[in-house]
């Protein structure tokens, strides 16, 4: 018995999205659903449910269509039923409204518990101290500031494992987006504005960051290493840094915020106040026209 050639070609295109999906899936570069953190792992679930919903609506109507494409096309000697007067059923008119209708129910509950679940601003539940981080956008690169430890890198964060992260974010240049893939979603670094989000890695390993938005001609430089070690050799990584490190001056961070795509660097101090100073400076209702010097010497006296 000959197997049909619509079947056959069904077959084909089965197998080879099947082939696709299961390909892809394995793939290092889907990193997005390989999190490595609480808040990651949330989102890839949010996906994961989502994509499932959608499928129950989207699967049977391309099957349906290809089905119906097929019976009904113009050809001799065709068998499909015809009927002129049909117009009206309740029966199909309730499954192709009712259907989507309750999914769409379904997703809006599910993405609005989700969207409050995920408050970038929340901290993070750990009896464990949030370690901060405050991340300047400059072209092209990222500037790492560690408030409390006092040193500060350039593309490279390390984090202690299983420790909430505090990430303070903002933007000496123009605006981007804050990435690190494997460990949550994106959040804008925007001049004048301190955005903070909230991460943790659970698990020891490199992961990727990067800038997610067109920010120029070297903007495909803008990617960063993300270090997540044990507390110790965090420890240990914060004295080598002081010990063998420059500081970062003042002047140095001018040269440094001038645009320019940029190695791993580290140093050992960095201006007290840097982070909040950038944000101010671009806030012109508080600075009311005042220079850099001037701001710098109202935070030292705050």
């Amino acid at each position: 018995m000959k197997t049909p050639q619509a079947l056959r070609w069904f077959a084909s295109i089965s197998m080879l999205a099947l082939l696709l999906l299961t390909t892809t899936g394995c793939a290092e570069n889907m990193i997005v659903l390989d999190p490595k953190g609480p808040i990651a792992e949330q989102q890839r679930d949010l996906m994961v449910i989502s994509t499932v919903l959608t499928c129950i609506i989207i699967v049977p109507v391309l099957v349906l269509t290809a089905i119906i494409v097929w019976r009904y096309r113009d050809k001799k000697g065709r068998k499909a039923k015809y009927t002129p007067d049909w117009e009206h059923s309740t029966t199909l008119e309730t499954i192709w409204w009712g259907i989507p209708i309750v999914i769409i129910t379904i997703l809006g509950i599910i993405t609005i518990k989700s969207t409050y679940a995920l408050e970038p601003s929340k901290p993070l539940v750990s009896d464990k101290k949030p370690l901060t981080v405050q991340v300047t956008s400059l072209d092209w690169k990222w500037l790492f500031q560690y408030p409390e430890q006092g040193i500060a890198t350039v593309n490279h964060v390390q984090i202690p494992k299983g420790v909430p992260v505090r990430f303070e974010i903002t933007a000496d240049a123009p605006m981007n987006s804050f990435w690190i893939p494997q460990l949550g979603g994106q959040m804008y670094a925007m001049s004048g504005m301190a955005m903070t989000l909230y991460l943790q890695a659970d698990e020891q390993g490199q992961y990727w960051g990067s800038g997610a938005n067109f920010t120029g001609k070297d903007f495909a430089k803008m990617f960063f290493d993300v270090k997540s070690t044990s507390q110790e050799e965090f420890d240990q990584w914060v004295r080598e840094v002081k010990a063998s490190s420059p500081a970062l001056t003042l002047e140095g961070y001018k040269q440094l915020a001038l645009p320019s795509a940029s190695d791993v660097k580290t140093f050992s101090a960095f201006p007290e106040g840097l982070f909040n100073m950038t944000v101010t400076k671009y806030a012109s209702s508080h600075n009311h026209g005042l220079s850099w010097k001037d701001i710098q010497k109202i935070k030292i006296q705050e």
